[in-house]
This record gives C-alpha cells, sequence and structure tokens, in this order.
C-alpha cells in the first residue's frame, strides 16, 4: 500500500542543517528567494497556455485530461525551451549583472577622471 504525499506540507517543511547565505543580509536572500518562486508561478501558467493553444489549434476544442495528458511533440518542446530560456535569462539577469560587476572590476570613475586629466 503506498502512502499518500502532501506535498502543500512538505513544501513549508523546514529544511535539514543550515540555510545558504549568498548575500551579507539575510533579507536579501528572503527577498531574492520570494523572487524566484513568484517568477516560477508565470513560467507554469505559460507553459499551460501554450498547451492550450495548441490543443485548440489542432482540435478545436478542449478539457482539462486533454490539457494533463499533453505530451509536446519535439517541436513543441523545442519551442518550450527557448522561450524558457529567454524567459529565465531575462529573470537572472540582474544576478548576471552582478557576477559580472565582481569578475570585472571597472577603476572607479575618478581613476578616469584623474588619468584622463594628466592626459
Amino acid at each position: 500500500m503506498t502512502q499518500e504525499i502532501d506535498w502543500i506540507a512538505r513544501s513549508g517543511a523546514r529544511a535539514k542543517g543550515g540555510r545558504p547565505a549568498f548575500f551579507d543580509e539575510m533579507a536579501v536572500d528572503r527577498l531574492y528567494s520570494l523572487a524566484l518562486s513568484l517568477t516560477v508561478e508565470p513560467a507554469a501558467t505559460r507553459e499551460r497556455l501554450d498547451t492550450v493553444e495548441r490543443l485548440l489549434e489542432s482540435q478545436g476544442s478542449i478539457n482539462r485530461d486533454a490539457i494533463e495528458n499533453f505530451k509536446p511533440d519535439n517541436m513543441a518542446g523545442e519551442e518550450r525551451g527557448i522561450a524558457m530560456r529567454a524567459y529565465t535569462a531575462r529573470v537572472m539577469r540582474g544576478f548576471q549583472q552582478e557576477v559580472e560587476a565582481v569578475e570585472n572590476r571597472d577603476p572607479p570613475v575618478t581613476d578616469w577622471v584623474e588619468r584622463l586629466s594628466r592626459g
């Protein structure tokens, strides 16, 4: 006999061990975590809408069972993958810019002003 898992209760359970920290301020970590969690919802909705559009286009009507059992073909899967990568890139751009700034430290503007004024 298999036991049913309460995924809603499990999603709120505290993880074992310490919470990973990526920023000096824990509030910033929590804010980013919240923002990323909220980002997943439109992504899932976009994918489900794509399913609805494809079913309507191919069958002219839909029902919940058709939506739940839809399996995209290779072309649809590739289109969805490209759309998801583009969406993820837009969402993560701020993080990427921060990493780029740390990796490629530009000298302060005052350094440039001083160099150019010596000229």
